[in-house]
């Protein structure tokens, strides 16, 4: 680990427990862009800390699922650490030994992904907890973390990308610092020393709207007007040529009284294609359609393709069983992360790597009358104009997230730090 190449922000978040101005403070909270290194420099200051005030105690290290503090925190922490401390890893338990000038400490770490995580923690005793990512996880698993830190000395440690200003954490910790006696550090790409300009330059190109304000610029915005501000008619095709290769893809949200929408993509190397679509709405038409009609549609528009996989909403579960029965296509359950999905999409329309057929009328449609709901205290989309923009994120978080997104720069488990 080259030390000399941390920033000044990054060394306050690594030694804030022991600095003049912010060791009196029971917690620490860094927030701001990605690719800052706030993970890097918290898991450091976190495992310093700990080895240096306590020897035989039990910590909890928290993200919002085991996988990806795995992925984000103590496989990389391996290297962040090396030559200071040896780490024993127990994976198979879920915890880790770190020992450091002669302190040995357990760390388990934790998913909080729903409601229902905060049950993971219950009963432990705690001297000290890091939470990375903690805008992503639900109040109730951090309040039951939180609760179990009853070891004299014990301090909290969050880091975070902004989400919405109405966010519990932003409200309850950030407007509430003194009343939480917690120290506040803000990170900008710029707190980055080992960031390479080309790769700053083109983590700023990829956002636009309240993602380049979330992500970018490390604010707490709103989420308002329409959803994709970044499409542009330019990514609209006259004609659609077939590649020598590509994959061929259906996503699906299907629908009886609302439309149902199918979309025909064709996944290359670096785009994906909406070459057709089947959008069928039954109060315009007045007929509802069955499951076996929506079926024979689904056909019509494979055609003689290799269709990989039909991607469909989990919740269709009688058309998902239809399509089983016919044994034509392979069935996958769509990722139906909504918020996730629609930051996956905006970032690939913002590269122009998502096209459109212009006889695809129903995402053309949409696309132009999708908007946030500016009433709703949390990041809420209205669920009006939205059919094709759903099926269109189910392609995006199931298939595309997994190959295009990689070659921009990678997922939510790789941009933020």
């Amino acid at each position: 680990m080259i030390y000399n190449k941390f920033s000044p922000q990054q060394v306050k978040s690594m030694l804030w427990w022991k600095l003049p101005d912010t060791k009196r403070c029971d917690a620490v909270i860094c927030d701001g862009s990605v690719r800052s290194g706030k993970s890097l420099s918290m898991t450091i200051g976190f495992m310093l800390w700990s080895c240096t005030q306590f020897n035989g105690q039990t910590f909890a290290v928290c993200g919002k699922t085991a996988g990806s503090i795995r992925r984000n925190v103590i496989m990389p922490m391996q290297q962040w650490l090396e030559g200071i401390a040896k780490i024993e890893l127990k994976l198979s338990h879920s915890c880790f030994d770190v020992t450091i000038n002669g302190h040995t400490n357990r760390y388990y770490f934790f998913g909080g992904k729903d409601e229902s995580s905060y049950m993971l923690i219950q009963g432990m005793t705690l001297a000290g907890v890091m939470f990375d990512e903690v805008a992503l996880m639900p109040k109730s698993f951090v309040e039951q973390a939180l609760a179990r830190c009853s070891v004299k000395g014990s301090k909290f440690w969050f880091n975070c990308n902004p989400d919405s200003p109405e966010h519990w954490f932003y409200k309850e910790w950030i407007l509430k610092l003194d009343k939480k006696n917690a120290a506040y550090l803000h990170f900008t790409m710029d707190d980055n020393y080992s960031l390479d300009p080309k790769v700053k330059a083109r983590y700023e190109s990829l956002y636009i709207g309240v993602f380049y304000d979330r992500y970018i610029r490390g604010k707490w915005a709103v989420a308002d007007g329409i959803v994709y501000t970044q499409w542009n008619d330019k990514y609209i095709i006259d004609e659609f040529i077939s590649p020598e290769w590509c994959e061929w893809y259906i996503s699906m949200d299907y629908g009886t009284l609302n439309p149902c929408s199918m979309g025909l993509w064709c996944v290359t190397d670096d785009k994906a294609i909406r070459v057709a679509e089947y959008y069928y709405e039954a109060r315009k038409e007045g007929i509802s359609r069955t499951d076996e009609e929506h079926y024979a549609e689904l056909e019509k528009l494979a055609g003689d393709n290799d269709i990989q996989q039909v991607i469909i909403d989990p919740s269709a579960a009688s058309f998902i069983e239809c399509v089983r029965r016919h044994g034509r296509f392979n069935v996958r359950k769509a990722n139906n992360d909504v918020l996730g999905g629609i930051r996956r999409t905006s970032t690939l329309m913002k590269a122009g790597e998502i096209l459109v057929h212009r006889s695809c009328k129903g995402f053309l449609k949409e696309i132009h009358l999708y908007r946030w709901d500016e009433k709703a205290k949390t990041d809420t989309v209205i669920k009006e104009h939205d059919h094709a923009m759903d099926d269109t994120r189910y392609l995006v978080n199931t298939v595309l997230r997994n190959s295009l997104l990689r070659d921009l720069g990678g997922d939510e488990f790789d941009i933020r730090s």
